[in-house]
């Protein structure tokens, strides 16, 4: 396992490199001026853009600047913004209100998700079935911010449940089950029905069959024989997804006002801020790298089949 570990974390290297060249790259080639507008209604003078551009090292080759960066970034600098504040700085105060987020929304999808899904998968078809199907369809089809706006009015403006916007930071937790349903609605449908089909492909199993004819509790088959090889391709799917709601809190953050790095990277694309969307992006990258890790070796855990050498 140990020999494993360090063989993922030696391929992650390369991944992290390309990656975040390649995020570097995107961001840093994307039309227009970043100076324009810094000086108000008039054009920035041509003495300003060029003192500017030295100080950030922008009329370099982007090979130089991206090798400046990562450098940097090896030694926990993520560099300052054109106003002069410091990424790291931004980022620290953002990241956890967001991290808090994707939590709860986590645990909202894995809960509710796991629960109808098994629920579902072994009582196979009637009424909850079709209502499990139809409601999740209706999750799936209704975007996000839709999602957001009708909980925001109805539980929070008419019947005054909830709290419409969550301007702490860092956010109460409390505040952010409505924000974090919202964020994790689409992933808990999808967890839902994976689980669904993965308990009713598997409950008819010979390991399953073999669990039952030894007389073992029912409890117990399920708990531990059906869904703990049924919850394979679900776990997969929350590893991967747990970046994925990191980076998409965009628009929850903006309905609920949550000051985290959805805000942050929406200014930084207003104000065409590179290192600040680029901070943000290699962060998401270390996540989704290392979450993807933990998944592999989850897999021993679930399946005494799986064996890494």
């Amino acid at each position: 396992m140990g020999r494993y570990v360090l063989r993922r974390l030696l391929q992650l290297v390369p991944v992290f490199i390309g990656t975040t060249f390649l995020i570097y790259w995107l961001v840093w080639s994307l039309p227009g001026d970043p100076f324009a507008g810094k000086c108000g209604d008039r054009p920035c003078p041509d003495a300003y853009i060029a003192v500017m551009r030295e100080r950030f090292h922008l009329d370099e080759p982007l090979v130089v600047q991206y090798g400046r960066y990562l450098w940097n970034l090896l030694q926990g600098d993520f560099g300052e913004t054109f106003r002069g504040l410091e990424v790291g700085e931004l980022i620290s105060n953002a990241y956890p209100n967001t991290i808090r987020l994707a939590v709860v929304a986590l645990l909202i999808e894995a809960v509710i998700g796991l629960a109808a899904g098994v629920l579902t998968g072994l009582r196979g078809r009637g009424f909850l079935d079709n209502l499990t199907l139809v409601s999740t369809l209706f999750l799936i089809s209704l975007p996000v911010f839709v999602t957001g706006f009708v909980l925001q009015i109805f539980f929070g403006f008419e019947l005054g449940w909830i709290k419409t916007t969550v301007a702490k930071s860092p956010a109460p937790w409390e505040q952010l089950i409505a924000p974090g349903f919202v964020l994790g609605s689409l992933s808990m449908a999808y967890v839902t029905r994976l689980t669904r089909t993965s308990i009713a492909e598997n409950k008819h199993a010979d390991f399953v069959r073999t669990a039952v004819a030894k007389g073992l509790p029912q409890r117990r088959v399920v708990g531990v024989h059906l869904l703990r090889n049924s919850a394979i391709p679900v776990v997969t799917f929350l590893g991967t997804d747990l970046g994925a709601l990191m980076g998409g809190a965009i628009v929850t953050e903006g309905i609920f006002d949550i000051k985290g790095i959805g805000n942050l990277v929406f200014d930084g694309i207003i104000g065409k801020d590179g290192l600040i969307v680029t901070g943000v992006v290699t962060l998401l990258v270390l996540v989704y790298l290392l979450s993807n890790l933990l998944v592999d070796l989850l897999y021993a855990v679930l399946d005494p089949r799986i064996r890494y050498d």
